[in-house]
């Protein structure tokens, strides 16, 4: 789907949450977009839970890209923050990256800082 036109990226997530809707309810997986994250116990039970997930992309002809995965990670990083537990923190590597920026000298240096920093 491409997700320049206006309204793709919104009707791609309902999509998305009719489609796991049931995983969802059950409680051991949030959907944003196209990005998945799956939480679990136990590894057999997280096992069991991609397992799941994945034998929904097939029948309906969903792509995964292996490249951009993650599996059994203890503290994952989305949306730029690292889920640990039930803490939720920056991501360090992005507070470095806007504190080693230059302080704006000029309108447009700061229009420039605020879209990096966004």
């Amino acid at each position: 789907m491409p997700f320049g036109i206006m309204n793709a990226p919104a009707h791609f997530q309902r999509m998305m949450d009719t489609i796991f809707q049931e995983e969802i309810l059950e409680g051991w997986m949030v959907v944003y977009i196209y990005d998945i994250i799956i939480y679990s116990e136990t590894w057999e039970d997280h096992v069991q839970y991609i397992d799941r997930v994945l034998s929904k992309y097939t029948p309906i002809n969903l792509k995964i890209s292996l490249k951009k995965c993650n599996f059994g990670q203890q503290e994952p990083l989305a949306l730029g923050h690292k889920l640990s537990g039930l803490s939720l923190a920056i991501d360090q590597h992005k507070v470095a990256a806007v504190l080693q920026k230059p302080v704006p000298k000029s309108i447009k240096e700061m229009q420039s800082f605020l879209g990096f920093a966004s």
